[in-house]
């Protein structure tokens, strides 16, 4: 059976936890362990959300004036792909 399974972008950057990769990692870890066993017995599908991912890419990315910030289409797709990257090791 194919399943769909949706990983917010609050999964993995919970709120009031410290917003960097080590804390992000682990949090995937979390998910990927949960979701282990159904992967074994079905074809799973991930879908990933990147609100506070893209967000904290944005607030970074305005701090540095020198250099014109990028649109927030190309940041969300930054970190669309950060997440994949993720996820998939």
């Amino acid at each position: 059976m194919r399943i769909v399974v949706a990983l917010g972008g609050n999964a993995l950057l919970k709120r009031g936890e410290p917003m960097t990769h080590d804390v992000q990692r682990a949090n995937i870890r979390v998910a990927a362990n949960a979701l282990a066993p159904v992967a074994r017995e079905h074809e799973l599908v991930l879908a990933h959300g990147n609100g506070p991912q893209v967000g904290l890419l944005a607030l970074q990315a305005s701090a540095y004036k020198e250099v014109e910030a990028y649109p927030l289409d190309v940041l969300g797709a930054q970190t669309e792909g950060m997440i994949g990257y993720m996820i998939e090791q």
